[in-house]
């Protein structure tokens, strides 16, 4: 089976976190912590409101890794693929409540014999301001 994935290959995704989605990551993971859930403690933050979880914007890389998926498998692309993890990854910025994100999943390796392929994540606010990165590594079974 060759694994049909170019350098450059890219998808996009786009999210406008609410709070509905900080609540319901916050129930689901446990993590109740004050940045993402009380709004009065938040206040008097150096962000002045409330924020998103960073593990959140790890689910849309997530998102994105699958989106990758869908394309590659539109193209013909056979087997199944999973997420072997994320390198360098670093938030950089707040997402706010109300803030749209879009994560941009490159393609920036293809190994063939090891059937891996490595891409660029990035993660924009709707200001185009950087708010996280990381390496998305996915395996091609």
């Amino acid at each position: 089976m060759t694994l049909k994935a170019n350098v450059g290959d890219k998808v996009i995704v786009e999210k406008t976190v609410g709070e509905v989605d900080v609540t319901l990551f916050a129930g689901l993971s446990g993590d109740h912590y004050a940045a993402h859930t009380n709004h009065e403690f938040m206040k008097t933050s150096a962000y002045g409101q409330r924020i998103a979880h960073g593990a959140l914007l790890v689910g849309y890389m997530s998102a994105a890794s699958t989106r990758m998926i869908e394309y590659a498998q539109r193209n013909g692309q056979e087997g199944t693929p999973v997420a072997l993890g994320y390198d360098r990854m670093r938030f950089l910025g707040p997402v706010f409540f109300g803030d749209t994100v879009t994560v941009d999943y490159t393609l920036t390796a293809v190994d063939h014999e090891k059937r891996r392929t490595t891409a660029q994540i990035n993660i924009r606010n709707q200001r185009g301001e950087l708010v996280a990165v990381a390496e998305g590594l996915l395996k091609w079974l």
